[in-house]
């Protein structure tokens, strides 16, 4: 918990400006056309009380396909197809269908997946080097958006290791990736999803 507070504290109240962590994710974009990780997220409050931990495996395949699976403590699925991302709750047999050009602002998922994406709808500002790690500010251009904020660092070597998000109610959602591994073979059926029978579907 200590770590995740001295990520925030760098996260609200660095200044100071730093020329590499865009570069890294221009090459992260560039470069990376399939990826594969395994995150931990954490939810906090505005006041930094911890309101949920989670635990999964994401991958994605340029452009906007992407697979994000929540395994503890819940079970959720998370699927963009390229034009569609569907939001599958197991416990409830519940799935919410979006658009995708609508979900970019309001899934790191889709932010992650997209190619132009995130220089079109965000921001871009390098700011600070924290535990060897180069960090830059994502502003979302559309005033509509989920996030105020968002927040990556990249290690020295261009490896995305850490999101930090800051959403309209001053929550924080911090992720952090590892087993991180790019360019993989990954099939096209674990981009596709097809809602299980009787599950309550939910569209724009």
């Amino acid at each position: 918990m200590s770590r995740f507070i001295l990520i925030l504290l760098f996260f609200l109240f660095s200044q100071l400006t730093y020329a590499s962590a865009i570069d890294s994710l221009r090459s992260f974009v560039q470069q990376a056309h399939t990826f594969k990780a395994v995150f931990s997220q954490t939810l906090l409050d505005k006041n930094l009380q911890v309101m949920q931990e989670a635990s999964g495996t994401m991958m994605f395949e340029r452009p906007g396909k992407f697979r994000w699976v929540y395994e503890k403590p819940y079970q959720q699925l998370i699927v963009g197809d390229g034009s569609r991302v569907w939001f599958y709750d197991q416990d409830l047999n519940q799935v919410t269908v979006r658009q995708l050009d609508l979900a970019i602002g309001s899934s790191p998922a889709a932010l992650l997946a997209g190619s132009s994406t995130i220089e079109r709808d965000f921001e871009l500002t390098d700011i600070d080097v924290q535990d060897d790690m180069e960090w830059l500010e994502a502003t979302p251009r559309a005033k509509e958006s989920t996030f105020e904020l968002i927040r990556m660092g990249f290690s020295k070597a261009g490896e995305l290791r850490e999101m930090v998000l800051r959403d309209n109610f001053g929550q924080f959602t911090l992720l952090v990736f590892t087993d991180l591994d790019a360019n993989l073979d990954l099939s096209p059926d674990l981009f596709q999803f097809t809602p299980p029978e009787g599950a309550d579907v939910i569209s724009d």
